[in-house]
C-alpha cells in the first residue's frame, strides 16, 4: 500500500515524505509546485505535478498506487494574506480539501490525516490550550482549516473512514540531516525570517506589536520542530491502521516563547546583531497560543525529541546557509 502526501514538495510535506520513506513506506506526492520545489521531494517518492481539485488526476493516483492513507498538507498558510484575500483561502484550503475528501471517499481510502492549525482557537482564554477549548478563529486562515475539520468529521461519520486532524502550533527548524527545510521565498515564519536577516538575506526584520499583555509586550508562541511534527504524523498513521478512532489533537511542546526571545536565540546562534524594527500589530495575530499536548502524547505515544529552541534555531540557520549556497550554484 502507498501513502499519498499532498503538498509534499512544501516545507512540512517534504519532511513528511522523508519520514515515511525512512519508515519503509511507499510514497506518492501530489503538488502543483505553487510554493514547493520538485527538488525538495525525496527521489524515492513519486512526484505527480497537479492540483488536488483535479478529481480525474487524484482518482487515477489513488487507484494506480493503491493508496490506503492520505496525509494532506496542500494549502495556503499566511494569516495576514488570508485577512486581505479571504476568498482565496476558502477556495484553496476549504473547497479544494472538500474535493480531495470526495475523491478519497469515492476511492474507498480508509485513512486521512489533515494538517490543521492552532489558529482555529483564536486567542485562548487560558495559559495552555487543549482540544476542548472553544474554536474561535480570528482569521480566514483559521476558519478555512476549521471548516475542513468539520467536513472530515461529517464525511467520516457518513462514509466510514477514520481521520486524524493535527492542530499545529508554530512549526520551525529543518531536517537534522539537512535533506530539506523551509525554502519558500518570502516566507513569513518568524524563525525563517530572523535567520534570513541574520545571514544578510534581508535588510531587517519587523516586530509586529510591542504592546501585547505579555512579559515583554510581544506575542507568545509554541515553536515545534518540524521533524517532531512529521514523526507525530507517522505515529498517527500507525494508530489509524491499528484501528484507532478518529482524533483531533494538538501538536506543540506546551512552552511559549516571545518574539523577542526568538530573536535573541537567533542572535546567539549567529554570533552577531541584526536590524530589528518595531511596528504596529497585524490583524489576525493572537496574543498567546501555547499547546496542551497531553492528548497527542497519550494517544499517539508521541515523545518529542527536539524540544529545544536553540536546536530549532541552529537547524534553521544551517539550512538557510545551505539554501543560500544552493541558490548561488
Amino acid at each position: 500500500m502507498t501513502v499519498l502526501v499532498t503538498g509534499g514538495a512544501g516545507y512540512i510535506g517534504s519532511h513528511m515524505v522523508w519520514a515515511l520513506l525512512d519508515a519503509g513506506e511507499e510514497v506518492v506526492v501530489i503538488d502543483r509546485l505553487s510554493t514547493g520545489f520538485d527538488w525538495a521531494v525525496a527521489p524515492e517518492a513519486e512526484l505527480v505535478v497537479g492540483d488536488i481539485a483535479d478529481r480525474d488526476l487524484v482518482s487515477g493516483v489513488l487507484k494506480r498506487r493503491q493508496v490506503d492513507a492520505i496525509i494532506h498538507f496542500a494549502g495556503s498558510v499566511v494569516v495576514p494574506d488570508s485577512v486581505a484575500d479571504p476568498l482565496a483561502y476558502y477556495l484553496n484550503n476549504t473547497a479544494r480539501s472538500r474535493d480531495l475528501i470526495e475523491s478519497a471517499v469515492a476511492a474507498g481510502v480508509p485513512h486521512f490525516i489533515f494538517s490543521s492549525t492552532a489558529a482555529v482557537y483564536g486567542t485562548p482564554a487560558g495559559d495552555l490550550v487543549g482540544e476542548d477549548a472553544p474554536t474561535r478563529p480570528e482569521s480566514p486562515y483559521g476558519s478555512s482549516k476549521l471548516m475542513t475539520e468539520i467536513m472530515l468529521r461529517d464525511a467520516a461519520a457518513a462514509h466510514g473512514f477514520t481521520f486524524t486532524a493535527l492542530r499545529y502550533f508554530n512549526v520551525s527548524g529543518a531536517d537534522p540531516a539537512m535533506r530539506t527545510g523551509q525554502s519558500t521565498a518570502g516566507a513569513t515564519h518568524l524563525i525563517k525570517v530572523a535567520c534570513e536577516t541574520a545571514l544578510g538575506k534581508r535588510g531587517h526584520i519587523e516586530v509586529f506589536g510591542t504592546d501585547y499583555p505579555t512579559p515583554d509586550g510581544t506575542c507568545l508562541r509554541d515553536y515545534i520542530h518540524v521533524s517532531d511534527l512529521a514523526r507525530a504524523h507517522l505515529l498517527a498513521l500507525r494508530r489509524l491502521r491499528r484501528g484507532g478512532a478518529s482524533l483531533v489533537a494538538n501538536c506543540g511542546y506546551g512552552r511559549g516563547y516571545s518574539v523577542l526571545q526568538v530573536l535573541e536565540a537567533v542572535r546567539g546562534a549567529v554570533g552577531r546583531d541584526f536590524d530589528v524594527r518595531y511596528g504596529a500589530r497585524r490583524p489576525g495575530d493572537a496574543v498567546s497560543v501555547v499547546a496542551d499536548p497531553a492528548l497527542a502524547r497519550r494517544e499517539l505515544d508521541w515523545t518529542p525529541e527536539l524540544d529545544d529552541l536553540d536546536r530549532i534555531v541552529a537547524h534553521a540557520l544551517e539550512w538557510e546557509d545551505r539554501l543560500s549556497r544552493r541558490n548561488r550554484a
